[in-house]
């Protein structure tokens, strides 16, 4: 008799069904099948049955109508007689397996991952007597056994933080842009001009989409392939057709046919850099304090990026000195559920390019959560919360309706799970030796300590990264939590 049992998620951690009892008396082992995948074998003495025996026939009891009893008071013995024992234990057996099954998984220190597969090899009580036991195996894939390398044996080098005049430069240009005028000029569209365009999209000669007045940058990249290239040389008043792969919608990845027609062709002014400029545009009265603010800007971005690309590559060391096995059927189950909601199951060359990065994202995963459990990480209220914060703003909604989202999705435990791996990663960060090209020790403090400026923004960041990725996308948020 094969059964499916309601999964054990990854990240939720297990959950024992059962009381002190049951962890005296069922009995449990575990065969280990390859690296990632379990048999567990459980035997569970009748005594341990009994409460779901005893539940069950009052179930049965309320379901059934006979003669001569009210519903609800039916005695076992007539329901034995009317329904027969064996349904009754069959009940009792379907209700008492996942919490045996827990009870295991905890009692064994497992990680189970995905769906495990039951099949009972015996059952108790059929002949209507109190004795025997459930013995049942389970199969199911199990994070791999990780050994992770001292901390301190990891050594990167990162870039050194400069700020140079250039830098101080391109940071004016971007203020300046943010008070920058659009004016219409009569000529063709160049790139960084400003379009307004209308826009026709079809597939196999079918419209599926339309748009008008969208205001654009040209070579922004920022919409469809080809469209930068089909604007480029466009006037006012001019259409031009070109071929693309749909990104969004039903007919996302397949190939069709866009129209656009130029309505307009704008440059941005930029006002002159002068005191008047500083002030308008800052609390500085002259240009010369503005700069020195923007070299200090600037020399935070890049102290930002240099605890990024450290982060990053400490990372990238932990996947070279680790290499930890991945079920097979678990990154199928993902890359399956990826490309459904793209509509590209047939797609092999971006099956190909998913199955690399879940891959790669298990193994991320996998290692991490070591870290976790080996220092011991803990997620704080504040620090969750915080999360959902950031997280809410990339959708740009109420952080409480945001967080009503993910509680009812039950995406709280997953949510905490990133936030534990996030400063498991801080941990092994901190410890690692981070040098930059001449050899100098650069201190990561600021972007490891908690509450710090820099790792306050590493973590808008991840939150960010987090809302945008596709398991984050409220239409498969109970599909990622089992991942």
């Amino acid at each position: 008799m094969t059964r499916n049992l309601r999964p054990v998620l990854l990240g939720s951690g297990p959950q024992a069904a059962a009381s002190d009892n049951e962890r005296e008396t069922v009995k449990s082992s575990v065969e280990n099948i390859d690296p990632t995948r379990v048999k567990l074998s459980i035997d569970a003495p009748f005594a341990e049955l009994k409460p779901s025996v005893d539940e069950a026939y009052k179930e049965i009891a309320k379901q059934v109508s006979i003669p001569g009893f009210r519903r609800g008071k039916v005695p076992a013995r007539i329901i034995d007689q009317r329904v027969g024992r064996p349904a009754v234990i069959q009940e009792a057996v379907n209700n008492s397996l996942d919490g045996f099954y827990r009870q295991a998984v905890a009692d064994n220190g497992l990680t189970p991952l995905g769906q495990p597969e039951v099949e009972v090899s015996e059952v108790p009580g059929l002949d209507g007597k109190d004795e025997g036991e459930l013995s049942f195996t389970i199969e199911v894939d199990v994070a791999p056994s990780i050994e992770l390398p001292a901390y301190d044996s990891i050594e990167v080098t990162v870039d050194a933080v400069e700020v140079t005049d250039a830098d101080v430069e391109e940071q004016l240009d971007e203020l300046r842009a943010r008070f920058g005028t659009l004016t219409a000029v009569e000529r063709p569209a160049a790139k960084d001009d400003f379009v307004t365009l209308d826009l026709v999209a079809k597939v196999d000669g079918e419209e599926i989409d339309t748009a008008s007045d969208i205001s654009y940058q040209v070579g922004a990249g920022t919409m469809l392939e080809g469209m930068d290239e089909a604007l480029e040389g466009l006037s006012d008043g001019e259409s031009t057709t070109f071929e693309t792969t749909m990104a969004g919608g039903e007919r996302a990845g397949e190939k069709g046919e866009v129209t656009v027609t130029v309505k307009a062709v704008k440059v941005r002014e930029l006002p002159e850099v002068d005191d008047d400029f500083a002030q308008l545009a800052s609390e500085f009265d002259t240009v010369e304090e503005l700069r020195e603010d923007l070299r200090r800007q600037a020399a935070e971005k890049k102290e930002f990026d240099q605890g990024v690309e450290a982060r990053d590559k400490v990372l990238e060391a932990l996947l070279e000195q680790i290499d930890p096995p991945v079920p097979a059927k678990l990154v199928e189950d993902e890359v399956n559920r990826h490309l459904e909601g793209e509509s590209r199951l047939d797609d092999d060359e971006h099956r190909a390019e998913v199955t690399e990065e879940t891959t790669r994202n298990l193994r991320v995963q996998f290692i991490l959560d070591e870290v976790v459990k080996a220092e011991e990480v803990e997620v704080s209220q504040p620090e969750l919360i915080e999360y959902i914060i950031n997280a809410s703003q990339q959708y740009g909604m109420n952080p409480n309706e945001f967080a009503q989202l993910l509680d009812q999705g039950n995406q709280v435990p997953a949510i905490m799970g990133d936030v534990a791996r996030r400063k498991g990663l801080a941990e092994v960060l901190a410890k690692a030796v981070v040098k930059d090209p001449e050899g100098n020790v650069v201190d990561m403090t600021a972007f490891t300590t908690p509450g710090g400026a820099a790792a306050e923004a590493a973590a808008e960041e991840e939150a960010a990264e987090a809302a945008e990725a596709p398991a984050a996308e409220a239409e498969a948020e109970e599909a990622a939590a089992e991942k």
